[in-house]
């Protein structure tokens, strides 16, 4: 009885203590008062971002460089099976090529979807890398938007231990208002699921204390091809 006393007492201070961290919505925050953009540098803004939150991010020059960094990057990481979108940029960096000259088997993850739950499940599970593109990158955050459709499957930056995001400069937008407008521009046609990926999978409910790798990829890593 007693440890289980101390037990509660120790959740309910846990809780109070939480309650210091109040978060108060600012009536001001509008895209006209709080745009803060993404400086003159967007590439290195958004990698810098990623960075202070706990993921790893380089750029490179062409695709060419971007090819022989998936290659050491598969490499260094021993990856073996690579689960990733159907995007039109990993198709003309030659993903798959790439990943099959590494040893390492590749998974489409709508062409899995075709497949009966029995079959597609245990090859969703081993996939130790999941590799997309994006739909958009925000500079100030640090962010990944991903929208869900059928080409580009949630699992693959959720399920595997390690997941690599590959953006052009193009896809970077500088302040998170910037996304909401590009929602709001598609709003006819939004995804089931819209995504915000910022640096590796963390919580901190479990006695206020931060950890990571708990409801989705531990190591995240963002590659920018200029």
């Amino acid at each position: 009885m007693a440890d289980r006393q101390g037990f509660l007492d120790h959740i309910q201070e846990q809780a109070a203590n939480g309650r210091a961290y109040r978060v108060a919505v600012n009536p001001d925050a509008t895209s006209a008062q709080a745009y803060v953009g993404g400086g003159s540098d967007l590439v290195g803004s958004l990698i810098a971002e990623w960075q202070a939150v706990g993921g790893a991010g380089d750029r490179v020059q062409g695709d060419n460089a971007a090819r022989e960094y998936i290659a050491r990057f598969l490499a260094l990481h021993g990856c073996s099976r690579v689960l990733r979108w159907k995007h039109p940029l990993l198709e003309r960096l030659q993903l798959d090529p790439i990943c099959k000259a590494a040893g390492a088997a590749v998974d489409d993850c709508s062409e899995l979807a075709e497949k009966p739950a029995s079959e597609r499940w245990p090859d969703i599970f081993a996939a130790d890398l999941g590799i997309t593109s994006v739909d958009w990158a925000v500079a100030e955050t640090g962010s990944l938007a991903l929208c869900a459709r059928p080409e580009q499957g949630r699992v693959v930056s959720l399920l595997p231990p390690r997941y690599l995001a590959i953006v052009e400069p193009s896809q970077i937008v500088p302040d998170l208002f910037d996304l909401f407008a590009r929602l709001e521009s598609i709003k006819a046609n939004l995804p089931s699921n819209v995504v915000l990926v910022t640096g590796p999978s963390k919580t901190g409910d479990i006695e206020l204390k931060l950890t990571t790798g708990v409801h989705g990829p531990g190591n995240v890593h963002l590659l920018v091809v200029e």
